[in-house]
């Protein structure tokens, strides 16, 4: 696999905002960091060295809610090496002249960050050039990757190699398998694999005095298990490097799933409103007993949202009835009861509900058959399966299909969003999540649904009058929240407040959120606050024992030394 080259997009805007040039880092003078740069230089070559406004302005997080401001986290340079042994060169440089630094995979964090740093003023160090699929085996089911590894990288290997394997995606498929685990993120096919840091398996990582460590089967020289047996002996650490900054990793194992037989969709619809709860409750039963193990998906016929069956097929959503319409769009919010009976007056299901299956065509049937007598129960629920297809999909379909993510292919599509628009008279170049975690029941779906709108109607927030949780987990509900971003300082000051509330009035329900921005690290920290925040004072007391400098990406996700968070005197 080739190295990944340093350039702009032809459509890429050009740098504007305030001027990135030689931008220190905190507590570090000049001489000093000239000195580092200078001995990063010597490890990596001049040519993976960056310090020009040009280069810098890639590392800028685009999707910014602090873009041009003061308090934007911007990189003071940044370096790219090849291999893991340059790495741990870096790294001791950097302890040598007390250079904060800030590791990324491929940088396509958007929404949670993009490639800036948690701290301003850091040396990023992009381990794009770090692209080798290190083992991959069929037999085992398993692969080993490094950090500049792609969803894109992976797909082509395995179809290359004409393996019978299958890997799970999130949407986007540019970012790095290592990297996407590492910050909690997920995909939409079986369970476990679409939660990607429990398919992890193993990890080789540079601690932050520059000695490089493997976990779990791995610390035995020569394992041959070190992707088969994830607890090791010990305590299992691997844990310690997800949402952390405890050290580089620049190897990771992942499992990876049996290429499927067979696929099909099945589609249940329940007439009411209220028919939510016991739908849910049925169904987490259906996952905990293993009978359902794709991802369900969420939407309502009544609203105006297809199944992501009638999506796949490429039917048009169906026009909503003008009574329904009228329901939906009234400013004073949208009346349940008022919505319920005009649904169920006009004979339309108030929720579908997908299940898509995976395997041997007779375990699919039997699957479904499950579901429906277990959601039978629920008066006037339908039922329909749709045609059992065989895999993997011919390119003619794949080019037919809109969502491949559930037949674990890779995409862009995701950026299929249609024309820009604008929020509070901006134009918005992109989104910030608020992802909240919130119990898998009806009962707490409703309140949420209802809440979030509510403050989305306050604000005059862009998008659906209902936003529908999502069922990446097995046993909590996500709801993932984009909210608009602009290029306007006061705009963006009313988005923060607009997350800031949403952040308090989901702690104040015992919804505490699972991903963030780094705008909002402390923030979000402050809400897992049990025992007078027992929880950030062991994170901080490891941080001390593991980076006594304080140099491996301060703040991130709230974690600093007691060294950084006072200036040097």
């Amino acid at each position: 696999m080739g190295h990944a080259k340093r350039c702009r997009p032809s459509n890429s805007p050009k740098p504007s905002g305030r001027s990135l040039t030689m931008r220190l880092p905190p507590n570090v003078g000049q001489a000093d960091f000239t000195a580092a740069l200078k001995a990063f230089a010597q490890v990596v070559g001049e040519q993976w060295l960056y310090t020009s406004d040009e280069d810098l302005y890639l590392y800028r997080d685009s999707y910014s809610i602090l873009w041009g401001e003061a308090d934007e986290r911007t990189a003071s340079a940044a370096v790219a090496p090849d291999n893991a042994d340059q790495v741990v060169e870096l790294v001791k440089i950097a302890n040598r002249y007390r250079i904060p630094i800030y590791p990324i995979s491929t940088g396509k964090n958007l929404g949670y960050g993009g490639a800036a740093p948690a701290l301003a003023g850091s040396v990023v160090f992009d381990l794009k050039r770090m692209n080798r699929i290190v083992e991959i085996d069929e037999r085992h089911g398993y692969v080993v990757v490094e950090p500049g590894v792609s969803y894109f990288d992976l797909y082509h290997h395995i179809q290359e190699k004409g393996l019978k394997l299958w890997i799970d995606v999130p949407s986007p498929g540019w970012g790095s398998v290592l990297g996407n685990a590492l910050d909690g993120g997920v995909g939409v096919t079986l369970s476990p694999y679409r939660n990607h840091f429990e398919a992890q398996c193993g990890v080789e990582v540079v601690l932050p005095n520059g000695r490089m460590m493997r976990s779990g089967m791995g610390a035995m020289p020569g394992a041959k298990t070190w992707q088969q047996f994830k607890p090791g002996f010990g305590p299992r650490i691997d844990g310690l490097f997800k949402q952390s900054n405890y050290g580089i990793v620049t190897k990771m194992g992942f499992w990876l799933m049996p290429a499927p037989d067979n696929f099909a969709t099945g589609t249940v619809n329940v007439p009411k409103y209220r028919d939510l709860i016991p739908l849910v409750d049925i169904i987490g039963r259906l996952e905990q007993s293993k009978i359902v193990q794709g991802v369900w998906n969420l939407s309502s016929p009544t609203t105006g949202t297809p199944p992501f069956a009638a999506h796949e097929a490429g039917a048009a959503p169906k026009p909503v009835d003008p009574a329904i319409a009228a329901i939906l769009s009234d400013p004073g919010g949208v009346d349940m009861n008022k919505l319920d009976v005009a649904a169920q007056s006009r004979g339309l299901a108030f929720w579908a509900c997908d299940f898509n299956f995976y395997g041997p065509s007779k375990l699919i049937q039997a699957q479904w058959d499950c579901v429906c007598d277990a959601l039978k129960v629920i008066p006037g629920a339908t039922f329909t399966l749709g045609e059992i297809r065989s895999l993997p999909l011919s390119p003619e379909v794949q080019a037919k299909t809109r969502d491949l993510g559930p037949f674990g292919i890779p995409t862009l599509k995701t950026f299929d969003l249609g024309p820009m628009f604008s929020y509070d008279g901006e134009d918005v170049v992109g989104h910030i999540f608020f992802s909240p975690v919130i119990p898998r029941t009806g009962e707490a779906a409703i309140e949420a649904m209802n809440l979030f709108a509510a403050i989305g109607r306050k604000y005059k927030l862009p998008g659906p009058p209902l936003q529908f949780p999502s069922t990446i987990f097995e046993r909590a509900f996500l709801f993932a929240v984009g909210l608009p971003v602009t290029r306007s300082a006061s705009v963006n000051a009313k988005l923060r407040g607009i997350i800031r509330e949403l952040v308090a009035v989901s702690a104040e329900r015992g919804w505490g959120e699972y991903r963030t921005a780094p705008a909002f690290y402390d923030l979000i920290m402050g809400t897992y606050s049990y025992n007078d925040h027992a929880l950030r004072e062991f994170l901080e007391t490891i941080k001390d024992a593991v980076d006594p400098n304080g140099i491996m990406s301060p703040g991130r996700y709230a974690i600093r030394s007691r060294y950084r968070k006072q200036p040097k005197s």
